[in-house]
C-alpha cells in the first residue's frame, strides 16, 4: 500500500524510514512504502489492532529488519515495551540502570574503589534518581526491592523512569498507560508531555494522545498524519467522514445520471433507426442518400458510444474511490438488543457486603447499594483497592462473608480479556454454549448482526483481537433470548485499538439495561454517560 511522507518532518531527525515494507512471519504485507520522519516532537500512533503500530516500533528501534527500504538513527532510541519480564535476580536498581552505577559510589565511599571507579563514578545519579522516581510517583521505593514484587503498574512507572534517567534522543511506547490507575495514568501523560526530546507513543488513551505535538494514523490504505493532538485529529476524522459521505452520494448520483443518458440515448437511436427503415421502405429515397445517412448515423453512434464507455469507467473509478474513502473513514458500528429493564426495576442490593480472603484480610467492604433500573455506576479506587473482588461479588462468582448481596437480574461480567469465552472455541460453539437453547443457524444471524458473518464466525476466539473479542463476548452475550439488564465490565478498553473503543462506548451508551464500569478511562467513562461514582 503506498504511503505519503510525513507532512511534518522535523529538520533534526531522530529517525527515518526510507521506503520501508513489513512483512508477518507468514508474508502478509503490514505496510509497504512507507516513509516517515521522527523528531523532538511528540507523536502519537494510531490504527486498528494489525495495522503494524507495534511492527513500526520495533523498526525504528532495530529489533526488527525491514523486508524493504532503510531505517536510519541519528542519536540514542529508548525503549517502554508493554510488557516486562523482570530476571529473578533484578532489583529496581537494575531495572533503572543504575545498579551498575550505584556500586561504583559505594566502593569509592567505602574506599574500596579502583582508579577506574574513581574515573567513573557519577556523583549526580543519586539525585537524578530521586527526580525520575519522585516523577513517576515512586520516591519511597527502595533501589534493592525485587522488581518483580512490584504491580504492572508500578514496573511501567519505574522502567519511564529508567528512561528518564537515561535521557536517550527518541523514546518509543508502547500502550504505556494500559493496566494503570487513573493516578499512575496522570503520572506518565505528565511526564510524556514534559519530555523534551522525541517521543513516540503507540497508544488509545486520549488523555494521552492530547499531549502529542501531532497523530500518525495507520491504516490498510497508508498512512495519514495530522497536525496537533487528539482533539483536533477527533475533528479532522468527522470532517473527513462528512466529506467521504458526500463524495460517495455524488459518485452515486453521477453513476445513476449516465446510466439514465445511456437508456435515453438506446432508445432514441431505437427510434432513428426504426425511422429509417421505413423511410427506406417507402422507396422515395435514392439509396446513395440512404447510405450516407446511415454511415453518418453509425459513425455518430460509434463516437457516443465510445464516449459513454469512457464516461462510465471514469464515473465507475470515482465509485469505487469514493466508497474506499468511506471504508477508511467508517467507524465500527455494535448493535445492542434492547433488554426491556423497567426504570422502577432493582437489579442490585448489597446489605453491608462484605468479602475478606480465607486468611482474614479484608479486601472490599462492608458496602451498601442499591441499583434502580438503568443506572451506569463506576467503580473507581487505585490498583489494589478490591474493584474486581467487588464486580465478582456482584455478578455472584463470588459469595459474601458478611452482609449479603441480592441479585434480581442477570447479570454478566465482561473483563478485558473476555474471559466468558473459550481461547479454544468457534464464535458459534461460543454462542451456543452460552444459548443452550439456541440453533446453529441461530448463532450465524446473531454474530452476523456483530459483523461476524460467514465464516468470520466459525473463526476460534483465540485468533481474535482485543477489540473483536469483545465484540464476540457482547454478541454472545446479548443476543441470546433474554439479555441480561445488568452489564458489569471490568477496564474492556485495556486491550482495544482507538476504532474498537469508539464502537464499543456507541454500544454502551445505546445499552438500555444497566451498567457497572471498572476503568481509569475517564473519557470512556464520559461517554457513558456515568450516573453515579463509588469509590473503593
Amino acid at each position: 500500500m503506498p504511503t505519503s511522507p510525513s507532512r511534518n518532518a522535523s529538520p533534526s531527525a531522530r529517525a527515518t524510514l526510507d521506503k520501508v515494507a513489513a512483512r508477518t512471519p507468514e508474508g502478509v504485507t503490514l505496510f509497504d512504502n512507507l516513509s516517515l520522519t521522527f523528531g523532538a516532537e511528540r507523536t502519537g500512533v494510531v490504527g486498528r489492532n494489525g495495522a503494524g503500530k507495534s511492527t513500526l516500533l520495533r523498526l525504528i528501534s532495530g529489533a526488527s529488519a525491514p523486508a524493504q527500504g532503510a531505517v536510519s538513527l541519528a542519536g540514542s532510541v529508548g525503549v517502554l515495551d508493554q510488557r516486562h519480564d523482570p530476571a529473578p535476580d533484578e532489583t529496581a536498581a537494575h531495572t533503572l540502570g543504575a545498579a551498575e552505577g550505584l556500586a561504583i559510589i559505594e566502593r569509592v565511599v567505602a574506599g574500596e574503589g579502583s582508579a577506574d571507579d574513581l574515573a567513573n563514578a557519577d556523583w549526580t545519579l543519586e539525585v537524578r534518581l530521586h527526580e525520575a522516581l519522585s516523577a513517576v510517583g515512586l520516591a519511597d521505593l527502595s533501589l534493592d526491592r525485587p522488581t518483580a514484587s512490584l504491580s504492572g503498574g508500578e514496573q511501567t512507572r519505574l522502567r519511564l523512569a529508567g528512561l528518564m534517567l537515561a535521557r536517550p534522543d527518541l523514546i518509543l511506547l508502547d500502550e504505556p498507560t494500559n493496566h494503570l490507575d487513573a493516578e499512575a495514568r496522570a503520572l506518565v501523560a505528565e511526564v510524556i508531555g514534559r519530555w523534551d526530546g522525541g517521543v513516540v507513543a503507540v497508544s488509545h488513551d486520549r488523555d494521552l494522545l492530547r499531549r502529542m505535538d501531532r497523530i500518525v494514523e495507520m491504516s490498510s490504505l497508508g498512512v495519514a498524519i495530522y497536525g496537533g493532538g487528539y482533539d483536533l485529529y477527533a475533528e479532522r476524522k468527522a470532517v473527513e467522514r462528512e466529506a467521504a459521505a458526500r463524495g460517495l452520494d455524488d459518485a452515486e448520483r453521477d453513476m445513476a445520471r449516465l446510466g439514465a443518458e445511456a437508456q435515453k440515448r438506446t432508445v432514441t437511436k431505437a427510434r432513428r433507426d426504426a425511422a429509417g427503415r421505413r423511410k427506406a421502405a417507402k422507396g422515395d429515397m435514392p439509396k446513395v442518400l440512404l447510405g450516407a445517412r446511415a454511415e453518418r448515423a453509425e459513425n455518430s453512434g460509434g463516437r457516443d458510444r465510445l464516449l459513454a464507455v469512457r464516461q462510465s469507467e471514469e464515473a465507475q473509478a470515482a465509485l469505487s474511490a469514493a466508497r474506499e474513502r468511506v471504508d477508511r473513514t467508517r467507524t465500527l458500528s455494535i448493535p445492542m438488543p434492547a433488554t426491556g429493564l423497567a426504570a422502577g426495576r432493582t437489579v442490585l442490593a448489597l446489605d453491608r457486603a462484605a468479602w475478606a480472603t480465607p486468611q482474614g484480610r479484608a479486601v472490599v467492604g462492608p458496602i451498601d447499594l442499591r441499583i434502580v433500573g438503568p443506572e451506569r455506576l463506576a467503580i473507581t479506587g487505585p490498583n489494589g483497592s478490591g474493584k474486581t473482588t467487588f464486580l465478582r461479588l456482584i455478578v455472584g462468582d463470588l459469595e459474601p462473608n458478611g452482609g449479603s448481596v441480592e441479585r434480581p437480574v442477570r447479570a454478566t461480567l465482561l473483563d478485558q480479556e473476555a474471559a466468558i469465552l473459550d481461547r479454544n472455541e468457534t464464535l458459534v460453539e461460543a454462542w451456543r454454549r452460552l444459548n443452550p437453547d439456541g440453533s446453529a443457524n441461530d448463532a450465524q444471524a446473531a454474530l452476523a448482526r456483530f459483523l461476524f458473518r460467514n465464516t468470520a464466525a466459525h473463526r476460534r476466539v483465540g485468533d481474535l483481537s482485543g477489540g473483536e473479542r469483545l465484540r464476540a463476548a457482547l454478541a454472545c452475550v446479548m443476543t441470546g433470548p433474554t439479555p441480561p439488564k445488568l452489564l458489569v465490565l471490568d477496564e474492556p478498553t485495556n486491550h482495544l485499538d482507538l476504532e474498537s473503543v469508539e464502537a464499543v462506548e456507541a454500544a454502551l451508551k445505546a445499552y438500555d439495561g444497566a451498567l457497572v464500569v471498572v476503568s481509569h478511562d475517564a473519557d470512556f467513562l464520559a461517554a457513558l454517560e456515568v450516573t453515579r461514582t463509588l469509590a473503593l
